[in-house]
């Protein structure tokens, strides 16, 4: 059973979809898993906790902490909208960094390495490049600048590695390699994602502390970019830009399901049998069972996007960089 619950949560990068998935399953809350839910104005924030092995292996998702930010406004070209998300973003991005911990010394800031995962020649894979487009990057000044110019700021480098089919290499290979000579003391790792829910296209943010494995969503598993492989702490960000088919042809047959001229025999035999799974292959053979699916307008979602996860990482990094004023750090 448990396995089973595994292989659905592997359907979607998002923790609060896994969760939403194992509940609906077994009809009740799920030890070890902590939910805390929180509305500021127009947008939704939900924070799980996966407090150990056995929550992990049921719901699919490391232990650790998943923050979730949700708001149709993320889709809409709205510069007030997205700076006020860039805000909420920053707030629950310092929920899980604490940077006197991370410092080597009292008298010496944290450095981040942001990275940015994907593929920038494929639109819906590369939020990643976008993001670290945007990015203020300070290292490369900060140890040559004043003590009164660093104020307020932090030594902040950024990489976009690329992906395994342009380079050749392994993606955690090149970051392990760049760990080694820069010595950061934190990893933020920025990727597209995979969910279940098309509702949850670019209108959702995920936040976590436990690190990403590249391509999990789509069935692909990559070296991690964790703390176990890096060796210092990361915090994985991301944006689903992308659904598998079968999860459309899925909630497609969910709804018919609840519709209430649908034979209740026929109902209870899609249920209890394997006639669901049936119709699901059957419908996508014989190839688009593999077909990744995008929303329209990626393109400038993907633009819009990336401002609104660099705008928070900036001011989250950089203490003297106001929500408000977001907009004049984007390159």
């Amino acid at each position: 059973m448990i396995e089973q619950l595994s292989q659905l949560s592997a359907l979607t990068d998002l923790a609060v979809e896994a969760r939403n998935m194992v509940v609906e399953r077994t009809g009740g809350e799920i030890e070890g898993v902590a939910l805390e839910e929180e509305q500021k104005d127009n947008a939704k924030v939900t924070r799980i906790q996966v407090m150990n092995e056995m929550a992990s292996q049921r719901i699919g998702k490391a232990p650790g902490n998943y923050i979730t930010i949700e708001s149709e406004s993320l889709r809409v070209a709205d510069k007030p909208s997205h700076e006020y998300l860039s805000g909420i973003l920053a707030e629950e991005l310092n929920r899980l960094i604490d940077y006197n911990a991370l410092k080597k010394s009292p008298n010496q800031e944290a450095t981040i390495l942001v990275i940015g995962l994907g593929n920038w020649n494929a639109t819906p894979d590369a939020l990643g490049p976008q993001v670290v487009h945007h990015i203020l990057v300070t290292r490369h000044l900060y140890d040559s600048s004043p003590a009164d110019a660093k104020q307020g700021m932090r030594p902040v480098c950024a990489l976009a590695p690329g992906v395994l089919g342009l380079t050749g290499i392994e993606t955690a290979e090149i970051i392990r390699g760049v760990v080694d000579r820069v010595h950061p003391d934190l990893i933020i790792a920025i990727d597209a994602l995979a969910a279940k829910e098309s509702s949850r296209l670019a209108s959702t943010i995920q936040i976590s502390d436990t690190g990403i494995y590249p391509g999990s969503g789509l069935g692909k598993r990559r070296i991690g970019i964790t703390q176990q492989d890096m060796g210092v702490p990361v915090i994985a960000m991301g944006i689903p830009t992308v659904i598998n088919s079968v999860n459309i042809v899925n909630d497609t047959i969910n709804q018919l399901m609840n519709q209430p001229n649908i034979p209740p025999q026929l109902k209870t035999s899609l249920q209890q049998g394997n006639d669901y799974q049936q119709i699901i292959q059957n419908i996508l053979q014989p190839f688009m069972g593999d077909l990744i699916v995008a929303p329209k307008g990626i393109d400038q979602l993907i633009r819009d996007t990336s401002k609104v996860i660099a705008g928070g990482i900036n001011v989250a990094l950089h203490p003297d960089i106001r929500a408000e004023d977001v907009s004049l750090y984007l390159q």
